[in-house]
């Protein structure tokens, strides 16, 4: 998967934010898609968490940033799902796959409306303002005992999100790495080229491409393109943290490159 033509981040207005994602034929997920894309409310909390992006000289946290992790998570699940991996609900639940599939973009498109309130302790604003919402979304979609199930198992994966997550659930662990993989040069352009500077900007701005596919020896294999070998610091502290100690940690394999023909390769390829 390629970040490539990633549109520029522009916040628009509540009613410009579109969810598209591919439902596979999952029908509970695409009916989770209309009810979020038909929800002012939540798309003016992707707009509220927007403009406080803006207001911090943050990276890209519009409903850009939310569409890019729910197709990246979408995209690891599949992957996974189809090496062998069982999801959580399913092994602790009894529900489907198809219903993991809702808990992973139920959390993605919402695991940071939280930053309408607050950058400080933005996971857990998240659960606050989604604690009624959820089970409103899913209302025709899941009925009692079920719906609490998979409001509970999206509410975990959005608190794993936070630095210290340590989620213990497939479907968290997901919903984490995809969030950390939203890092190439198109989140970090305007604070970079504003001149808001700094190791986090630099590193961002030093990923050219992010490339998710099957992999061999593990079910997904991550290739990472960087310009500068300042792109480490993303890959490691940024995707690496979120990576390191989850249930995937032993199912994707994380590979990072520098192309630059100026720079000398210090370190030309890093591994996690």
């Amino acid at each position: 998967m390629s970040d490539n033509a990633r549109p520029a981040p522009s916040r628009g207005t509540p009613q410009d934010a579109r969810v598209h994602a591919p439902a596979r034929g999952n029908k509970r997920l695409q009916k989770l898609l209309e009810a979020i894309d038909a929800d002012l409310q939540v798309k003016a909390w992707w707009h509220a968490a927007a403009v406080n992006a803006e207001r911090l000289n943050m990276s890209d946290h519009s409903w850009v940033h939310i569409q890019i992790v729910l197709n990246i998570a979408l995209r690891l699940s599949r992957l996974l799902f189809a090496r062998g991996v069982t999801p959580s609900v399913v092994s602790d639940h009894g529900l489907e796959v198809r219903d993991a599939e809702v808990v992973i973009a139920a959390a993605s498109l919402l695991h940071c409306v939280g930053m309408s309130v607050h950058r400080t302790d933005h996971e857990a604003y998240s659960l606050f303002l989604t604690a009624d919402k959820l089970g409103t979304l899913l209302e025709s979609i899941y009925e009692e005992p079920t719906r609490s199930l998979v409001v509970a198992e999206t509410m975990h994966a959005i608190i794993s999100h936070r630095s210290k997550g340590d989620p213990f659930t497939i479907e968290g662990a997901i919903v984490r790495v995809a969030d950390a993989l939203d890092m190439a040069r198109g989140r970090s352009r305007v604070p970079f080229e504003a001149g808001h500077t700094n190791i986090h900007s630099l590193s961002a701005y030093a990923i050219e491409e992010v490339r998710i596919g099957a992999g061999e020896d593990k079910a997904v294999r991550v290739e990472i393109e960087m310009s500068n070998s300042a792109g480490i610091f993303q890959v490691d502290e940024g995707l690496g943290t979120k990576l390191r100690g989850t249930p995937l940690e032993r199912h994707i394999e994380v590979v990072a490159r520098i192309e630059a023909e100026h720079e000398q390769r210090l370190v030309p390829i890093f591994r996690i």
